[in-house]
């Protein structure tokens, strides 16, 4: 089962290992969402996890807001996503929209061009694509090599609430690529949202008691 910690800084870290997290998402300013980290935080986190064995995924993200980018934003991300490979994390977290509420094909292929052999989740960018282009978008993500999708199940209730459309989605995904469900998963009701929900990816700030 993975048991991804959402960290907003290295702080919390080492307390969230040592109860159980076994991996990390790392980013700042979670007020917006999460954005990429510093530099020096990158580094000593990724030190510490790698010391522990546990694999580090890194926002990267310029700003909070919409995830339409400009080519200007591209190219901050592709020099983040740079910093992150020269630093030996595992994997990313990003993901690009169009205008219309579509996955940007092209601004996601020149960022995992970028990204060369690192794993790659699509974070919660994917709850903003319009329902029914979600599937066609999970089945280009698939066959881009992205390992693993970040999700709510929509923008709206809890986890809970979206729980048949959350298993439709891990149905349609058919062990192609992960469905991590994040968005208010907690340690208290983990137990519950593992019986309604078909998966073992789950991520969250309190995904862990510390």
């Amino acid at each position: 089962m993975i048991i991804e910690f959402c960290a907003e800084n290295f702080t919390d870290v080492p307390e969230a290992l040592d109860a159980g997290a076994n991996r990390v998402e790392l980013c700042d300013n979670l007020a917006v969402g999460g954005t990429t980290p510093s530099l020096g935080v990158l580094k000593a986190s990724q030190q510490y996890c790698a010391g522990r064995n546990v694999p580090i995924r890194v926002m990267i993200r310029p700003r909070g807001g919409d995830f339409v980018y400009s080519a200007v934003e591209l190219e901050m991300m592709q020099e983040d996503i740079k910093m992150c490979r020269d630093i030996g994390v595992e994997g990313l977290a990003f993901g690009c929209l169009t205008e219309a509420g579509e996955l940007d094909k092209e601004a996601m292929q020149l960022l995992l061009s970028e990204a060369g052999n690192l794993k790659v989740t699509c974070h919660m960018a994917f709850d903003h694509i319009t329902p029914e282009q979600q599937k066609e978008a999970l089945d280009w993500l698939v066959d881009h090599d992205v390992d693993c999708i970040l999700t709510h199940g929509g923008v709206d209730g809890t986890v809970l609430d979206n729980a048949a459309y959350l298993n439709d989605l891990i149905e349609h995904a058919d062990g192609r690529i992960d469905i991590l469900v994040g968005g208010g998963v907690n340690y208290q009701n983990l137990p519950d949202v593992r019986q309604h929900i078909a998966t073992e990816n789950f991520h969250g700030t309190k995904i862990v008691d510390y």
